[in-house]
């Protein structure tokens, strides 16, 4: 619901790692993961990022197709980077 990458970061990005951190979470991996999950945004919807109306309004997909392509997206950047991601993470000691 918020109208630009820049707006969701800021309001986002204080407080969800904050609570994350408040609840235990590393506070490297808090933020990671909320960086990561954050560059999914905006392109999930035709109305998400500043480029996203102009992909969807030039007529190349309908709205169905571009649903299921981001979600399948969506699904494929959570399991590498919350899989792999958080594996190589651990490897490399931030968490």
């Amino acid at each position: 619901m918020f109208a630009s990458n820049t707006a969701h970061g800021a309001a986002m990005y204080a407080a969800f790692p904050a609570a994350a951190v408040a609840t235990g979470a590393p506070p490297v991996m808090a933020a990671l993961v909320l960086g990561f999950i954050s560059s999914l945004y905006g392109g999930l919807t035709s109305y998400a990022s500043g480029p996203a109306p102009l992909h969807f309004g030039a007529g190349y997909v309908t709205l169905a197709e571009w649903w299921r392509t981001r979600l399948a997206t969506a699904l494929a950047n959570i399991v590498i980077w919350m899989g792999v991601g958080a594996l190589w993470l651990k490897v490399l000691g931030h968490w």
